[in-house]
């Protein structure tokens, strides 16, 4: 199913030019990885301060976006400059989770009629991504199937937050949006589950 991971390449394009300058002043993927966890945790610490303040939740778009940059420079710093490691591997997948729960689960204080959307979103997201990362342990490749992935799911957030922050009233329907996301999600797991075992039987 189609997902706005699709879009990695031509996000990873407009960013290439930047990869190589960091690399020659010594900046690496793992730093860029911890930075992209380390200001997550800042963006859901200033949510969960002040829930529900139109400033946290309008920051929370930029950083969704910025976070994404970081992922898509640490992954050609890691393959294009020779810095790939087992550390890296795991520092992504963790940092990924780690961000995912700091940024999303803060919102149930700011949309408390929907809290526990939130943090079914939040879990289904760790799922998720626990999905595709047992994929590789069965002997299938690393899944990244949608039709709501960590890029997906950023939007979805981000534009919640972004409609929530500058004062259109939320209450009537975010619950909606939040209950469809999180049915979305379920179906995400379920297909990377289906497309890992598949892979894993066929040996393809």
């Amino acid at each position: 199913m189609p997902s706005v991971y699709q879009l990695k390449p031509a996000f990873q394009r407009a960013l290439r030019p930047i990869v190589p300058r960091l690399a020659a002043t010594g900046v690496t993927a793992n730093q860029v990885t911890l930075a992209a966890m380390a200001l997550s945790i800042a963006a859901g610490i200033a949510l969960a301060a002040w829930p529900g303040h139109p400033a946290p939740l309008l920051c929370l778009p930029v950083v969704l976006l910025v976070r994404m940059a970081l992922n898509a420079v640490d992954g050609m710093l890691a393959r294009e400059h020779g810095q790939e490691s087992h550390l890296g591997a795991a520092l992504n997948e963790i940092g990924d989770v780690v961000a995912d729960c700091a940024l999303y689960l803060p919102l149930a204080l700011a949309w408390p009629g929907a809290a526990w959307l939130v943090v079914l979103f939040a879990a289904g997201a760790v799922i998720a991504e626990m999905a595709g990362v047992v994929a590789v342990q069965i002997g299938a490749r690393r899944r990244y199937d949608g039709p709501l992935g960590k890029s997906d799911r950023a939007i979805v957030i981000g534009a919640l937050a972004f409609v929530d922050g500058i004062g259109v009233p939320t209450a009537a329907w975010i619950a909606w949006v939040l209950g469809v996301a999180c049915v979305l999600t379920a179906v995400t797991i379920a297909n990377r589950v289906r497309a890992a075992v598949a892979e894993a039987d066929t040996g393809s």
